[in-house]
């Protein structure tokens, strides 16, 4: 296991739509190994969600692993570590919500960004079983988030308005209140 270097904005690899994983690939140690890497770089950099293209491997895998309670995105609710493998989102209700989104890819930021608040997830898990969620609010942001990095897209690609593109101690010091 291993922590690995996140890619920034800018970097190619976050720009490609990633390949989806083989069926063969999946439960095997090199597969095993990103993921551990993964979960090990997610608790370093201190998020709750990261996708393996992040750490330069374009595949369509992501984890995400969210405490709940008080944290720095509010109050949230758990979710323990879940690992997704080409993962298909399908929007429950058109109706969006905004959030003010962060990323380890493009760090010192936050961006309020608009999304569906209710979706189905529906993905492999680590050990090749499918795996089914329904989920709404915040998770289902995160979730929308997450993935967006598997087809290449950054949360800034969904900002409506580019003056709500700000620095984390602005949005601290003058919009976290509003929350």
């Amino acid at each position: 296991m291993a922590i690995r270097r996140i890619i920034r904005m800018g970097h190619p690899t976050l720009r490609q739509v990633a390949r989806p994983v083989p069926r063969k690939a999946i439960g095997t140690a090199p597969l095993g190994r990103l993921i551990d890497d993964m979960v090990d770089t997610l608790h370093d950099y201190g998020g709750i969600g990261l996708a393996a293209p992040q750490v330069g491997e374009s595949l369509r895998l992501a984890i995400v692993e969210i405490t709940g309670g008080a944290t720095r995105y509010g109050d949230v609710p758990a979710m323990p570590l879940t690992v997704f493998i080409n993962p298909e989102v399908t929007i429950m209700n058109p109706e969006t919500a905004g959030n003010w989104e962060g990323c380890l890819s493009v760090p010192g930021l936050r961006g309020f960004v608009e999304r569906p608040q209710q979706i189905r997830v529906t993905a492999l898990n680590e050990s090749g079983a499918r795996q089914d969620l329904e989920l709404e609010g915040f998770l289902a942001t995160v979730f929308q988030h997450e993935f967006d990095h598997l087809d290449g897209r950054l949360y800034i690609d969904r900002l409506k308005d580019p003056a709500s593109l700000v620095f984390e101690n602005e949005y601290l010091r003058y919009h976290a209140a509003g929350d």
